[in-house]
């Protein structure tokens, strides 16, 4: 018999509350019903995005969030800064040149944070930038990125700061509304503790006066649409009606929790790990700017990272992630977010150093 842990910066395991919920027959989502499920989630998602703007629900990954982004706030030919210092940063690029967007690429050092002194230097170049696009949590490098810093310039520029935080809500601090943010993009499957197929987005005043100007083509992903049916507690096309049933109940465990108290939880897990790799005698790939949703390590030399990742679910069921496009094998990420435990991170650090051993890592040298 074989337990499995999963590891992984998203998927996230599921409480079994919401994995219950899940498992109730299933609702028709144009009934009272439904609406008053709806309404509680997207009333406790304003306290989770710490704003008190309305959160729109879609039913898409992360990605269809961040597409909705580019693709309500902007039109094509218009101008727009995408931070790139990973594989999430690269897809903000990605999404402009699919709308004609000209992307003005700010290139960061897998591993490091932006400067924003950086941002700020573009932003005085260009009065006409309508966009800064960034990262809290970027998930390939494990970076955390100065949202509030970033925040502060952009609040007093035309450009609307956007910021990819799929990854970093619920296990870093974003204050929305407090920090100045137009747009806060994210997804159900990390912090929010329940599986892939929502996404969500908030938007500030100056966002929405961007909405208002966009020419990009949309449909499905309309601000507009999904804001007129928000209104009437509604959505104006089919929800994925288990998963929002589902995360009724995480956000229910999340407010029960207190989001001071759950941001301290993964401060501690995240520290925790980050101790235990040092100890290990691994080096941490983001050591300046590290993430509390989720750690990267150099893989040692003389070991195959993804024979590592492999090693570890195969035989022990701990399951983490392998790197991404340049980093692939060359660092692992173990997560500490959502629904995961002290235990789950100390079976983890264990099972990686019996994993290492067996595969002919020796660990650090022990002084004479």
């Amino acid at each position: 018999m074989k337990k499995t842990y999963l590891m992984t910066p998203g998927p996230t395991p599921v409480p079994p509350k919401a994995l219950l919920a899940m498992a109730e027959p299933i609702i028709h989502h144009r009934t009272p019903e439904f609406m008053e499920i709806f309404k509680e989630v997207c009333a406790d998602l304003k306290y989770i995005f710490q704003t008190q703007s309305d959160v729109i629900v879609f039913t898409s990954s992360g990605t269809g969030a961040m597409e909705a982004a580019v693709a309500n706030l902007l039109s094509p030919g218009d101008k727009a800064i995408c931070v790139q210092g990973g594989k999430f940063g690269e897809r903000w690029t990605e999404l402009c040149n699919a709308y004609g967007v000209n992307a003005i690429v700010i290139d960061v050092e897998w591993g490091k944070a932006v400067d924003p002194k950086i941002i700020e230097q573009e932003l005085k170049k260009d009065s006409g930038i309508q966009a800064v696009f960034t990262t809290l949590c970027e998930t390939s490098t494990g970076v955390l990125t100065d949202i509030k810093a970033i925040a502060n310039i952009t609040k007093n520029h035309n450009a609307a700061l956007v910021v990819d935080a799929i990854s970093g809500l619920g296990a870093e601090e974003i204050k929305t509304d407090e920090w100045g943010i137009d747009c806060v993009v994210s997804g159900s499957q990390k912090g929010l503790m329940i599986p892939p197929g929502l996404a969500f987005v908030s938007l500030s005043k100056k966002a929405w006066d961007k909405v208002e100007k966009s020419k990009c083509p949309k449909y499905y992903f309309s601000f507009k649409k999904s804001k007129k049916a928000l209104d009437s507690a509604d959505t104006p096309f089919t929800p994925a009606i288990s998963l929002v049933i589902a995360l009724r109940e995480t956000l229910r465990m999340m407010k029960t929790e207190g989001l001071d108290v759950i941001l301290a939880r993964h401060k501690k897990l995240a520290l925790s790990t980050r101790e235990a790799m040092k100890a290990m005698g691994l080096q941490l790939f983001a050591p300046t700017a590290p993430s509390n949703g989720v750690t990267a390590v150099n893989v040692p030399a003389g070991v195959d990272g993804e024979k590592l990742v492999k090693h570890m679910r195969d035989k022990y069921g701990v399951g983490i992630a392998g790197g991404q496009a340049e980093l692939k094998g060359k660092v692992f990420r173990i997560a500490h977010m959502g629904y995961i435990t002290e235990t789950d991170i100390v079976t983890t650090i264990a099972v990686l150093g019996m994993a290492l051993a067996e595969m002919g890592y020796k660990g650090p040298v022990e002084p004479a």
